[in-house]
């Protein structure tokens, strides 16, 4: 459940989402940060790597961030290499000692990324010495149970006063003979690559077996998967629940990071509402990200889509009629973090549509189904939580205050319905620091461009 207040002021970090309406012709052309997924991913390894590695074009973010505050507390070092790009430098990071490591103590917030929070203890275990991770009080409520019954299996000590939850501490030798777990990753995919990536530096490497609902979010794994063996690491997969990780340290390595596919999204959506034309530059032909889903959710919304040279233009309908916006019935299980964008544009339809398969998003940054059922009905829409997703059975009606819960999905969410809506104000816009900073400049560098191809 979200906490809504009955009652909302505009305050400082507040900000009033533009309404725009654009000519034919109108076009914006933009390059997108790196992704959080994979950038906090290859970090990981990074960190595990028997020689130091080169991450160009990493994600600089707050959830970045964190990452490699907790690995420089575990004894990683990361140093910037200047590049000249707006979205920050390149990193060199010199990996862990594991030849002789030294006990130590540390503590490590992990704010409220799941990638942080799920992935850093396995690598914890992996050293001998006593570490503490707490975070933002919503991280608290986060699922975390399958990976601290994991560490404990192979050994670890763990205290978090019955909870199975932050805060807690970790106490641990380093030296972990268990080769086999299964756990319950049902409410995440993460709880499967926390396991994975640490796993090829246990000393028999691991065979996880995952016993439960269905998985959520395959492609994540997928992308653990495909990064872990591209960087030379064996890991098989039975197609099924099972994956097997050969033991064995890997070498340094150099690497690109992809543009972040989901954080294109809202961009993209607003080609959609506006009908106007977006371009983004840098899409890979190739690629495990969940938000390469927009190549085929968005035709289904009327929007043109054609991915050439490496670049992804979306046309959306002539006149950005939102009026005649599609109704959909959508399965966005394998990409569930798409689902707050595809809420927003529903919410502008009039037709009922269907967002199914993401019952786990009520483990995320905030129960983001309460949330968008919550600020859709804000703005006079109707919208109803189901068991595994939401439905919405008429649109929005009226600007308003749009609450974020620290969520940066939700703000985002926001600015595409305030694209149509006059006076929407989107609550502590700068959440989307998170994985996305200088969102409203990018924002607002895509509606100049809209205006400059209307001359």
């Amino acid at each position: 459940m979200v906490d809504v207040p009955s009652t909302v002021s505009v305050a400082d970090g507040d900000w009033h989402a533009p309404t725009v309406s654009v000519q034919p012709g109108a076009r914006a052309r933009l390059e997108i940060p790196g992704s959080k997924s994979l950038t906090n991913r290859y970090l990981v390894l990074a960190a595990l790597a028997d020689s130091p590695s080169i991450i160009h074009a990493p994600l600089h973010s707050r959830d970045s961030a964190l990452m490699i505050a907790a690995l420089s507390e575990l004894g990683a070092r990361f140093d910037e290499i200047p590049t000249g790009s707006p979205f920050g430098p390149d990193l060199r990071v010199t990996p862990l000692n594991f030849s002789h490591p030294q006990p130590k103590t540390a503590s490590i917030d992990v704010g409220l990324a799941g990638t942080v929070m799920r992935f850093v203890p396995p690598v914890a275990a992996l050293l001998p010495g006593r570490f503490s991770f707490d975070g933002d009080p919503h991280a608290r409520i986060r699922p975390m149970g399958p990976v601290i019954d994991a560490l404990r299996s192979l050994g670890a000590t763990l205290d978090e006063g019955g909870d199975r939850a932050l805060p807690f501490t970790l106490i641990s030798d380093g030296r972990h003979q268990v080769a086999e777990l299964t756990i319950d990753a049902s409410e995440s995919s993460q709880f499967v690559s926390a396991l994975l990536l640490a796993a090829c530096r246990l000393p028999h490497g691991l065979i996880l077996h995952h016993e439960g609902g269905a998985l959520p979010s395959m492609p994540h794994i997928e992308m653990t998967v495909e990064t872990m063996r591209e960087l030379g690491i064996s890991v098989e997969f039975d197609g099924a629940n099972t994956w097997t990780v050969a033991p064995g340290g890997f070498p340094g390595f150099e690497v690109t990071v992809e543009p972040d596919l989901s954080n294109a999204g809202p961009f993209l959506a607003a080609a959609v509402v506006t009908g106007a034309q977006v371009t983004i530059a840098g899409w890979p032909e190739h690629t495990t990200q969940g938000g390469n889903h927009w190549l085929t959710i968005l035709p289904q919304l009327g929007a043109q889509v054609e991915l050439h040279d490496g670049n992804l233009t979306v046309t959306g309908p002539a006149g950005g009629a939102v009026a005649g916006l599609p109704g959909l019935d959508l399965d966005l299980s394998e990409a569930g973090e798409l689902a707050p964008t595809v809420a927003a544009l529903i919410a502008l339809s009039p037709a009922t549509s269907v967002l199914r398969g993401i019952a786990h998003l009520r483990g995320h940054e905030t129960d983001r189904l309460a949330a968008l059922t919550a600020e859709i009905n804000r703005l006079g829409g109707q919208a109803e939580e189901t068991e595994d997703g939401i439905k919405v059975t008429a649109p929005v009606q009226h600007g308003g205050f749009f609450l974020t819960y620290a969520d940066h999905r939700m703000a985002t969410a926001a600015a595409i319905i305030g694209l149509h809506l006059p006076q929407v104000i989107v609550q502590e816009v700068e959440t989307t620091a998170k994985t996305l900073p200088g969102f409203t400049g990018l924002w607002m560098n895509m509606l100049d461009q809209f205006k400059a191809g209307d001359r």
